[in-house]
């Protein structure tokens, strides 16, 4: 399945006010898409927009919380009465918590899932009803969370995991019904997004994403990539696909890395604050795609890069074999005079 090259689509993004959102926006109206950007920063979508129309772009903002179902069905609503409809839904909007599951609050655990769970599953149900009749992509975020899991981020996992789930069932019975609909499932590792400060903080000391941490225009790239030519799954950032690899080889040595991970999720000197933008959007949290993660961010991944051209990869792969296979025979034995 391929689809109407980005210049002749309508996008919707939800999330679209900071982070990996506002840089698939920025992308996407920069290669002539058209853009409807959902969040619950009303503010701050409005400053993007003009942003957008002020380089010649079109784009449109709807205030709207993904946890509610009326709330998505109205960036819809919005999107055909601006645009006449839409190509591509984009999910995007998400939250995390850092700190040991037992000592977070069963109100702080049920609003994650509603943002990062029910708000995919929301904008999913909404988007295919629509995408059903006229074609087109379903381009869900998901996290390499989705096979891996966090701890100190453990809620935030098991929403990944369900989203992969969600994600990989919705795709089997939109097949079954002949829609002509792709599915797609970006899997990010760790992300150079303000993720870590508008998180709801349990720790003693200040969130951060543990290395390699990759740009977030690089999960723009493969989102929009997908909005053309569909992929089934893609993992952004080649150490996330390495680990979750691993895992399926050696889960329980991958449980052994605990302490590790924990304390690369902590960065030095105390919280700056705990509340986060988890039930409701913060005045500084928003216009930003990237985060302020201490220490070195990856340019690119070259993995991502060349999962997206299956057939360089395989090639590469091939080359890479012959080389290996050349090195490793045995060589003739010079004659004797």
């Amino acid at each position: 399945m391929k689809h109407k090259p980005l210049r002749e689509q309508t996008l919707v993004i939800t999330g679209a006010s900071s982070g990996i959102g506002l840089a698939t926006a920025r992308m996407a109206a920069k290669a002539g898409a058209r853009v409807v950007l959902a969040a619950r920063s009303g503010g701050a979508l409005d400053a993007i927009v003009a942003e957008i129309e002020g380089s010649s772009g079109r784009a449109i903002a709807v205030t709207a919380d993904v946890g509610v179902r009326a709330e998505v069905e109205a960036i819809a609503e919005k999107a055909i009465a601006a645009f006449g409809g839409f190509d591509t839904w984009v999910n995007v909007a998400g939250v995390t918590i850092y700190g040991p599951l037992r000592a977070v609050s069963d109100a702080d655990h049920a609003r994650l899932v509603q943002t990062n769970l029910w708000g995919t599953i929301f904008g999913s149900l909404v988007a295919v009803e629509h995408l059903s009749r006229r074609g087109g992509a379903l381009v869900n975020v998901g996290s390499v969370a989705s096979d891996l899991a966090f701890p100190f981020q453990g809620m935030y996992s098991a929403t990944k995991h369900a989203v992969k789930g969600f994600t990989d069932a919705l795709r089997m019975e939109l097949r079954h019904e002949g829609a002509p609909v792709s599915v797609s499932l970006i899997k990010p590792t760790s992300i150079d997004t303000p993720l870590p400060r508008r998180a709801r903080n349990y720790m003693d000391r200040e969130p951060m994403l543990p290395p390699p941490v990759y740009p977030p225009e690089e999960v723009a790239h493969a989102i929009l990539h997908c909005a053309v030519h569909p992929q089934r799954d893609v993992f952004v950032g080649g150490a996330g696909k390495a680990f979750a690899a691993g895992k399926e080889f050696a889960p329980g040595a991958f449980d052994l890395l605990a302490p590790a991970i924990v304390a690369l999720q902590k960065r030095p000197g105390r919280p700056r604050r705990s509340a986060g933008s988890l039930h409701g959007p913060e005045r500084d949290d928003t216009g930003h795609t990237k985060g302020d993660q201490p220490g070195y961010v990856m340019r690119s991944s070259a993995y991502t890069r060349a999962s997206l051209h299956p057939l360089a990869l395989v090639t590469g792969a091939v080359g890479l074999g012959l080389a290996a296979t050349a090195l490793l025979a045995p060589r003739p034995r010079g004659r004797r005079s």
